[in-house]
């Protein structure tokens, strides 16, 4: 023992000397003989400690506090140890500090029992953190086993609570929002999920609710304690939101009850408590609330929304609960009825209770705060109170609003609300039978049969049923459901007089008006308060005896149903079934038309749900012609919902008012809705033929025309099924069907429909005027397709059937019009002007009045067709000039006949206008170059249109073509003002481009031709004005391809699209080799044969015809048509004398000379080509132009020597001369050359045949790669056996075979046949190789030439295997050179089928090119086999 001590002492000293590893050793020797001793411990923790080994020294002291632990000094020392630790021993620090003050508490030492307390309290909350203060503060709190010792030394344990609350507070508001910040981030997360989970987890470890109740019962401050306990259940109430349906929520949801309900009893002024204890209870009926309570609510709180529900209710006649008498003084809110309890007034006095005093107020009340009240006690006394004032449509919204309602609280509290659902399936569904009947009447019965299958018994829920039931018409379903009803509720008025009353529906008048007239001694003793029952029963009572006395004098008799209907309305005043009938009363038995109307109005004005008011008064104004109003009820008998039934109901749908929208619809042209409306009614009456005209005829508006068809020949089937009963109006539905076929464009069938029309009602103007409008159309039609003879007949017949047209509709525009539009029709197929009927058109028009003076000063048009001729007749002939002047006249007539209708006039003047600017264009050009009186009167009349009608685009395009050639800033303006009206007009773009090309901005003109092709790439003029500007440019092939597009897409009356086309075609076939396909052709031919057809006049088109139908090789035809030319010309010439009709007279000669040649008239054509070469010597006095007179000089003398040379005996001297004559004008030309040379060898004579030697060789002096002279010097040297200059001419021949340049295709066979001939014939030919010799050739042409048939036709004609491969390529090559990919003739492209050697093939090159005779020969091989 007496060691221990020394080395305790030992131990001691060391500390003091700051030894600390000895003293630690001596520690250690101390163990080794008493383990247990506790200063040992002591000072090796204290040694530790200082050496910075804290966790060491911890453990120690631990130790130590075992060994003696109601000894301070290990305690103490832990203490210091955990505060140099800071924050992160604080929680061991409590419980040092918790066994320390034990210690001095029993040792009776409390100031240092406090002071160890106060200090870690300052520590923790100096170094803590926010939740470990909250944990210190534990120490001084009842729970705490010290408190008893530190009991007045502390602060209050209610102050205490209430710091920890305040900390708790933040920091779980704070943490919920960093998790919920932290969470809402991941992949998928909802907000709304995230903050339930996040809330969750936080309130399952929160200690918010133990402080709460203990501050509580803690608190000496009742405003304190009261504040605390509205946070208790605030705090309750979101975490019941938190936990998820189960168990745990219920318990939840009976804490947060029995805390609202604590509140409720101490009448503490805690609205939320309030809302909560109403609002979550769950009652069958209204009048097991509380009404002490719903009063006292009232009192606390009355201006929130459910105070103003539940005052309105409670004063209303269907409250269950008595009524409060009145006070004698006003008693605020929140007063208390004894002192003890004043605290709750915390307001010192609220508002005085408003308590409603009439029923609007009392509305007032319930719609404001039933509308905002976010209670569902609210929102069933709102609903109950609307049921009683039969408020439907506000209710269903409402009731709807309440079902989401208590959906939702029933989430978020996990109570069932069984009774409110119910109540507000109840109230929705008896407001949806009423409201929009019979609409929603499915709906409706869903909710009484959710209510039913849990509850069998519901009275209200099968009074609702047998509403349904009779509403749709099935009455011994809807009795069965009201009795069953009446049986359990058998004082219920209301039910008892609807089962009477479905009996009356069902046929059962008698029975019904007993029961019914039982029922009325009780409902008057009711008095006011149901006086609308009372007056429904008392009309109901009068339409049972309506049905019983049928009789006109019962009827009649205003002692029996309508003594009845009028007590009715002194019941109820707007009552609306009871203005019916006594509309109907008046209406049939009365005669009193204006009354009956007025009962009629009144009814509908109350209850759109009143049809039979309705159909009468909109067949009133329907009679009236006032179409507004008719649409107008329509539309609101459509809005109630009566006239379509609900599915699977026996009632028949009402579509009068359908067919009463679309009628309306269709006068204001609002076809898409008129549509919509006749579908509608078709549904409801798939026979109505009426609705099937108006549809027919709305598809029609709108533009919509085979549905339109389809609809007109439905109500055709109807007229054939009827027996005669809508024969009368029959004749609608053809003209409907007529006017459809004319849009349609099949107008032979529309003039067939009219005319039967006109045939039966002769004096149906309308239909008169659109006859002639549709032969007009059909004419116009017929024009625009090519067929000009047809459109000439029918303008005839237009103008036939005006002459016997009714007189009435000579005074109308468009009769005028249709006139006039016939007789413009001669003006553009002027090939047929004969036809025009001018006697006819004569009395049509009349003689001179002043319907023909418009313009009269300007034109000079106004004294008939048949007079003032002589001016201009020398310039376009009399048939032309009377057929403009008619025109013109009828224009006029059609500006007399509109002169009160300004629109009508102003087109009538825009039509004069363009009458009078096509007078002017058919005018000779030179006549064109001044402003013409026509020019001038269109200008006019344009103008005149345009102060009529400034808003039409087309009046300012109009006259911005007639200024174009006067005045090109007038027309540029009126162009820019017709596009700023319509910016999508293709036409005013074309004519503005047109406008810049004669101004020479081709830049600009090439840009407003784009737009046009933007606006309508249809309209061929604008691809016409772009080809010019490319034309412009100098890029002809774009040029071409333009042309050709708009000849393509244009009208066959377009002259412009045609000539340019015909212009642009020639230009590139004089461009382009001979060897022309002759499918190109034959559009060019069919352009220019149309516009000879409308304009024979224009010599050019007939010249420019024969060019081509030369080089088609109809030579009969182009001799008959330059015949004509010439002796057209000469006679022109004979008059005028003019230089310019012999030149072109001179040309025409030449022309015709080469046609004679082709023809086979040699003397025909040596008189022609004699003739054309003395008009074009130098001493004629023709116009042309050097190259014009080389051109003709040279096809007259080369003409002329083929003539001579073909000429029956002979003539190859004069030949040789007349070429030698072409071969000198032309300047050694080398084609005349090789011509020249062809003859010279013909004759056979060795001088000859010398010359054309030395011809061919002079020419390939002067032009070395002339493809024709070196082919024939090959010919020549083969058939002289000239092997030195044969060699010299293969080795040209292949040069010229190797190079594409200017050599065509034609060409290249050419030289393939020769060199073949001379690899077979010449040198080193003949024999056994020659079909090899030639077959190398056949090689060579397709290694030069692959692209081109002809090499591989060659290889397979030889035979073999190479050859049917040959043959087989040879097809695919000249597939794919034909047009459109190439310009491969026919010709080939049969003799590469016929080189197959296959039947079908054969048949195919047949087929391709009957006149090719490589087919044929082919098809007679296979065939032999």
């Amino acid at each position: 023992m007496s060691g221990t001590k020394s080395l305790l002492k030992a131990i001691n000293e060391a500390i003091r000397q700051q030894r600390w590893d000895d003293a630690i050793e001596a520690a250690e020797d101390v163990f080794q003989k008493d383990p247990r001793n506790y200063q040992a411990h002591i000072f090796l923790a204290f040694a530790l400690d200082k050496k910075n080994l804290p966790d060491k020294a911890e453990r120690t002291y631990m130790t130590a506090t075992g060994l003696k632990p109601s000894d301070p000094q290990a305690w103490q020392g832990l203490i210091k140890l955990y505060q140099q630790r800071r924050a992160q021993k604080l929680a061991p620090y409590q419980h040092a500090v918790l066994n320390l003050a034990q210690i001095y508490r029993d040792a009776d030492e409390m100031y240092k029992c406090q002071d160890v307390v106060d200090k870690f309290i300052d520590y923790a909350r100096t170094h803590g953190k926010r939740e470990q203060y909250v944990d210190a503060l534990d120490l001084i709190l009842p729970e705490s086993p010290i408190y008893p010792a530190l009991e007045g030394r502390v602060p209050h344990p209610a102050k205490t609570y209430e710091i920890q609350a305040q900390i708790i507070e933040a920091d779980e508001k704070k943490r919920i929002n960093t998790l919920i910040g932290d969470r809402r981030t991941r992949i998928g997360a909802r907000v709304s999920e995230v903050t339930l989970e996040v809330k969750r987890e936080v309130y399952q470890q929160s200690r918010l609710d133990h402080v709460y109740r203990q501050l509580i019962d803690w608190a000496t401050d009742d405003d304190v304690r009261r504040k605390y306990e509205e946070k208790l259940l605030q705090y309750c109430y979101e975490r019941l939101l938190a936990w998820p349906p189960g168990e745990q929520k219920d318990r939840e949801a009976a804490i947060v009850r029995k805390l609202a309900n604590d509140m409720v009893i101490i009448r503490h002024p805690f609205k939320f408590a309030w809302d909560i204890a109403i609002n979550w209870q769950d009652h069958k009926d209204i009048q097991d609330w509380d009404v002490t309570v719903l009063r006292q609510y009232c009192t606390f709180f009355p201006d929130s929304d459910l105070s103003r529900v539940i005052m309105a209710f409670l004063t209303s006649d269907i409250s269950p609960f008595p009524k409060e008498e009145a006070p004698k003084q006003p008693v605020t809110g929140a007063r208390a009825e004894t002192e003890d309890e004043s605290e709750d007034d915390e307001e010192g006095g609220v508002p005085t209770t408003y308590v409603p005093l009439t029923e609007e107020d009392r509305l007032l009340m319930m719609m404001e705060g039933g509308s905002s009240a976010d209670s569902l006690f609210a929102l069933r006394l709102a609903g109950e109170y609307y049921q009683h004032i039969e408020e439907h449509e506000n209710n269903v919204e409402l009731m709807r609003k309440a079902l989401e309602h208590v959906r939702l609280e029933r989430s978020r509290t996990g109570l069932s609300f069984r009774n409110s659902e119910d109540a507000f399936s109840l109230c929705l569904g008896t407001a949806l039978v009423f409201y929009q009947s019979p609409r929603h009447h499915q709906e409706a019965k869903s909710l009484f049969d959710g209510v039913l299958a849990h509850e069998p018994s519901s009275t209200r829920a099968m009074i609702g049923v047998g509403l349904i039931y009779e509403e749709e018409e099935e009455y011994n379903e809807a009795i069965d459901f009201l009795e069953r009803a009446l049986q359990r509720d058998p004082d219920n008025l209301r039910v008892r007089t609807e089962a009477a009353w479905v009996k009356a529906l069902k046929g059962d008048f008698e029975t019904s008006r007993r029961e019914l007239e039982s029922c009325l001694p009780l409902l008057s003793k009711k008095g006011q308060t149901n006086k609308e029952l009372l007056a429904q029963t008392q009309y109901r009572v009068g339409y049972c005896l309506w049905n019983l006395e049928t009789s006109r004098a019962a009827r009649k008799n205003r002692a029996g149903a309508y003594a009845y209907f009028l007590e009715a309305l002194k019941s109820n005043l707007n009552y609306a079934p009871a203005y019916t009938s006594l509309g109907v009363y008046y209406a049939d038995y009365a005669k009193d038309k204006k009354r009956a109307r007025r009962c009629f109005q009144k009814a509908l004005e109350l209850s759109p749900s009143e049809v039979t008011a309705a159909e009468r008064l909109a067949r009133s104004f329907a009679d009236d012609g006032d179409w507004d109003r008719v649409e107008l009820v329509a539309q609101r008998v459509v809005d109630s919902g009566k006239v379509k039934p609900p599915p699977g109901s026996k009632r028949k749908g009402i579509s009068w008012p359908f067919a009463a929208l679309g009628v309306a619809e269709l006068n204001k042209q609002d076809y898409r809705k008129a549509i919509v409306s006749f579908q509608a009614a078709l549904r409801i009456s798939p026979e109505d033929y009426h609705s099937w005209v108006g549809l027919g005829e709305s598809y029609h508006g709108s533009g919509r025309y085979i549905a339109a068809t389809k609809a007109i020949l439905n109500a055709q089937k109807l007229e054939a099924a009827v027996d005669g009963s809508i024969s009368e109006g029959t004749w609608f539905s053809k003209f409907i069907l007529a006017e459809i076929k004319r849009e349609l464009g099949e107008f032979d069938e529309a003039i067939a429909l009219y005319r039967e029309i006109v045939a039966s009602r002769p004096d149906e103007e309308g239909v008169a005027i659109a006859l002639m409008q549709a032969i007009v159309d059909s004419a116009r039609d017929s024009l625009d397709k090519g067929f000009f003879g047809k459109a000439v007949d029918l303008a005839v017949e237009t103008l036939k059937f005006a002459d016997q047209a009714p007189g009435t509709i000579k005074e109308t525009f468009n009769y005028w019009k249709a006139v006039a539009d016939a007789c413009s029709l001669f003006s553009s197929v002027q090939g047929r002007l004969a036809e025009f009927p001018v006697d006819l058109v004569q009395q049509l028009l009349g003689a001179n009045d002043s319907a023909l003076e418009q313009v009269v000063d300007v034109d000079g048009v106004g004294s008939g067709i048949t007079n003032g001729l002589n001016s201009e007749v020398s310039q376009i002939g009399p048939d032309l000039t009377r057929v403009l002047h008619a025109t013109i006249l009828a224009h006029k007539r059609a500006i007399h006949v509109s002169a009160n209708d300004v629109h009508a006039q102003a087109v009538a003047y825009y039509n004069l206008g363009w009458a009078e600017y096509r007078a002017h264009m058919c005018l000779p050009m030179q006549s064109r170059r001044k402003a013409t009186k026509y020019l001038k009167a269109a200008i006019a009349c344009f103008k005149r249109a345009i102060e009529l009608e400034a808003g039409n685009s087309e009046f300012w395009n109009a006259l911005g073509v007639a200024t174009s050639g006067v005045n090109p800033a007038v027309s540029q303006h009126s162009f820019v003002r017709s596009l700023y009206l319509n910016e999508g007009g293709a036409h005013a773009w074309t004519n503005l481009g047109t406008l810049a090309l004669l101004q020479g901005d081709v830049q600009f003109a090439n840009e407003a031709f784009t737009k046009a092709q933007s606006a309508d790439p249809d309209y061929a003029h604008a691809w016409l004005g772009q080809g010019l500007v490319a034309l412009l440019l100098g890029d002809r092939k774009e040029a071409r391809g333009l042309f050709t597009h708009a000849m393509d897409i244009s009208e066959s009356s377009s002259l412009a699209t045609r000539r340019h086309y015909a212009v642009s075609m020639f230009d590139h076939i004089m461009e382009s080799p001979s060897d022309v396909p002759v499918a190109s052709l034959i559009q060019p031919i069919l352009a220019l044969s149309q516009l000879q057809g409308l304009n024979p006049q224009e010599l050019a088109y007939g010249h420019l015809s024969a060019l081509f139908q030369e080089r088609n090789l109809e030579h009969d035809r182009a001799v008959a048509t330059l015949e004509k030319l010439c002796a057209a010309l000469e006679a022109d010439y004979e008059v005028s004398e003019s230089p310019e009709s012999l030149k072109r007279f001179a040309i025409a000669k030449a022309d015709l000379a080469r046609a004679y040649l082709a023809a086979g008239s040699n003397a025909e054509a040596v008189e022609a080509a004699e003739l054309a070469i003395q008009l074009s010597s130098d001493e004629s006095d023709s116009e042309l132009s050097a190259d014009e007179r080389r051109r003709v000089r040279l096809s007259a003398h080369v003409t002329m020597g083929l003539a001579r040379y073909y000429q029956q005996g002979g003539g190859v001297d004069e030949a040789v001369a007349c070429f030698d004559s072409a071969i000198e004008e032309s300047d050694g030309d080398p084609d005349v050359a090789c011509v020249l040379a062809q003859v010279l060898w013909a004759t056979g004579k060795e001088e000859a045949r010398e010359r054309a030697r030395e011809v061919l060789f002079g020419v390939i002096e002067r032009v070395p790669h002339h493809v024709q002279s070196v082919l024939l010097l090959g010919v020549i040297a083969l058939l002289d056996e000239d092997d030195e200059s044969l060699e010299a001419v293969v080795a040209e021949l292949q040069a010229l075979r190797a190079s594409d340049e200017g050599v065509s295709p034609a060409d290249q066979k050419r030289l393939g046949e020769v060199l073949r001939a001379v690899a077979a014939f010449g040198k080193g030919g003949g024999g056994d190789d020659a079909e090899e010799l030639k077959a190398h050739q056949a090689r060579a042409d397709v290694m030069f030439h692959p692209h081109l048939p002809h090499g591989w036709s060659e290889l397979g004609a030889l035979g073999g295997e190479e050859g049917k491969s040959a043959a087989e390529m040879a097809l695919r090559v000249a597939l794919k050179g034909v047009a459109p990919r190439g310009d491969l003739a026919a010709e080939e492209l049969a003799r590469a089928y016929a080189g197959t050697g296959r039947a079908v093939d054969a048949q195919t090159a047949i087929m391709v090119a009957p006149w090719e005779k490589a087919g044929w020969t082919a098809l007679a091989e296979v065939i032999q086999g």
